[in-house]
This record gives structure tokens, C-alpha cells and sequence, in this order.
């Protein structure tokens, strides 16, 4: 079944293509959720006249996600946690420790987004990565203290 997709959807495709999808998957999935639209007629001149407010909206989206992201680069954040002897971390800082802390700062950042390349397990520096958007990153400077 040929549906027109209306939001971005991991694996699938981006809002306003065309893809094959299987007919239950449609049915059970994306039509309830009002992700995709039946790709007949009416709907394809429908899709026509939508596509480029959906090409700016995409648009506008990178560029906001450009401006935190270059905003979030500036950021140092500072946790602090319990420490134990030769400065080894009492467990280690997760997405989450860390996604708490960027809102505290004023960025609603879901843990999600957040990369953490090594484990975070010992008081120090360390860099993380936030994805905002497909091709646009920010590294946020992490930086460990003793409680």
C-alpha cells in the first residue's frame, strides 16, 4: 500500500515522501496515529500544495536546532557527585544525570539526544555529544567534581 508520510519517521521515510509500506502496518499503525495518508489521487494534489510548507517548516526546524546548538557549545556544565579513593565515581553519570543538569541551564534536552562516548565513572572533563537534528551536534563540556 503506497501511503504519504506526515511527520518524519525513524526507518520509514520523511514527512511529505511516498513509500510502500504493508497494508497492516498502515491500517494499525500509521493511519490511526495520523502519521501517513492514503497516497490516492486527492491526497497526492494535497500533497503538492503542502510540500513546500513542509520543505520551510524542515527548514525552520534546522535552523533552530542550528542556534541551540551552537548556544549549547558554549555551555560548561559542572555535576558534582560522590567520589571514593583515587577519584572513582560512587556508579557513573548517565544521559539522564546529565540531561537534568542542561535544564537547569535552561536546555529542555532529552536524554535521548545525548551521546556519552566512555563511561562516565571518574571525576574530571569529559565531552558529550547532544544531536539536535540528522546532521547537527553539539559537543557540551562535562566537567566531574567531588561533593
Amino acid at each position: 500500500m503506497k501511503v504519504i508520510l506526515k511527520e518524519d519517521i525513524p526507518n520509514l521515510g520523511k514527512a511529505g515522501q511516498i513509500v510502500n509500506v504493508k497494508d497492516g502496518y498502515a491500517r494499525n499503525f500509521l493511519f490511526p496515529k495520523g502519521l501517513a495518508l492514503l497516497a490516492d489521487e486527492k491526497n497526492m494534489k494535497l500533497l503538492e500544495y503542502q510540500r513546500k510548507k513542509i520543505e520551510e517548516e524542515a527548514k525552520k526546524k534546522r535552523q533552530d536546532a542550528q542556534s541551540i546548538a551552537e548556544r549549547l557549545s558554549q555551555v560548561n556544565l559542572k555535576i558534582s557527585a560522590k567520589a571514593g579513593e583515587d577519584q572513582k565515581l560512587f556508579g557513573s553519570i548517565t544521559s539522564k544525570d546529565i540531561a537534568v543538569a542542561l535544564e537547569k541551564e535552561g536546555f529542555a534536552i532529552d536524554k535521548k539526544q545525548i551521546t556519552v562516548l566512555e563511561p562516565i565513572k571518574r571525576i574530571g572533563e569529559y565531552e558529550v555529544e547532544v544531536r539536535f537534528h540528522e546532521n547537527i551536534t553539539a559537543k557540551v563540556k562535562v566537567t566531574i567534581i567531588p561533593e
